[in-house]
């Protein structure tokens, strides 16, 4: 007979899901968390824009609160400065951009060789603008990869997968974790849209078809299984938030937890933590700032601080 800690790590099936509860996840611990802020787990966001900077701080934000320790924020040059001061926890590296303030991808993989060597895991696309920039981008970071760093990719980086060249995209296998939201789950299936009594079967879909760990909105797929949230409500929609999601993600991996418990983890705390928030203001109108906030005291309540 399988034991509780089986029963959590082996999803569900389309039809029949893993539901994720607390008591699924007291069942499959979390690493402990102890040592420095370099053993507890180092983390590299890469995102931003000058007109979106604060996708990248909400997202660092999150990976300290879900225990990572040490925090780099690689992001356009124009607003770095700005950006390490608005957060002064982590460290910035400004990278080059273009007369729109986007970040161009040149020259990546020189500038960030050193700090993905470094790292635990590693963030992609919050706050990046898209287009051939961010293809290039992701590109140079999938040739300078350690061998087995996870990567995490949201937003425009997750949709610039389907872009890739082969060799690029062969570097990445296996070691990837996408939370795109619908449309961009629409756009790596390459469909006008995903219906919402599709969406699992769609997740499912795209992670076998990027052998990835994939979450969206209350469904993660991993290795043929399925697992469903069934916390959170609409006030999770709101600007920032999945940049909350995929920065408590990677805080997760980075800390040591493998790629598809730090998802079912991050994409349950994150639910559970607009749910206090409901309670509080009401179903809308809390901020993703404040889901950030409650983070460590929904993960704390879980055994997983």
């Amino acid at each position: 007979m399988p034991d509780a800690r089986d029963e959590a790590t082996t999803g569900g099936s389309p039809d029949s899901p893993r539901v994720v509860t607390a008591d699924l996840l007291r069942s499959w611990p979390l690493p402990e968390p102890a040592g420095t802020k370099y053993a507890r787990g180092q983390v590299l966001v890469v995102g931003g824009s000058c007109t979106t900077p604060g996708a990248a701080i909400l997202a660092g934000t999150a990976a300290l609160r879900m225990g990572a320790g040490r925090l780099t924020v690689a992001t356009a040059e124009g607003v770095a400065t700005q950006l390490a001061v608005a957060l002064p926890v982590c460290g910035t590296l400004p990278l080059p951009q273009d007369e729109r303030g986007s970040v161009t991808g040149e020259r990546v993989a020189t500038l960030l060789e050193d700090e993905v060597g470094r790292a635990d895991a590693v963030l992609v696309g919050p706050g990046l603008l898209g287009g051939d920039g961010t293809v290039r981008l992701l590109a140079e970071i999938a040739g300078v990869l350690p061998d087995d760093l996870p990567v995490v990719l949201d937003a425009a980086a997750a949709t610039a997968l389907p872009d890739l060249d082969r060799e690029s995209a062969q570097a990445l296998g296996g070691r990837l974790v996408l939370a795109p939201n619908t449309r961009e789950l629409a756009r790596l299936l390459d469909v006008d849209e995903v219906d919402e009594e599709d969406l699992a079967r769609a997740t499912a879909r795209v992670s076998t078809r990027f052998d990835a760990v994939v979450t969206c909105g209350s469904w993660v797929a991993a290795d043929g299984g399925l697992w469903h949230v069934s916390t959170g409500d609409t006030g999770l929609g709101t600007s920032g938030s999945g940049d909350v999601l995929s920065g408590a993600l990677v805080g997760l991996v980075g800390r040591g937890a493998s790629p598809v418990q730090a998802t079912v983890w991050a994409t349950h705390v994150h639910a559970a933590a607009g749910d206090v928030l409901a309670a509080r203001w009401g179903r809308i109108g809390y901020l993703a700032d404040e889901i950030t906030a409650e983070l460590p005291h929904v993960l704390r309540s879980l055994g997983g601080d």
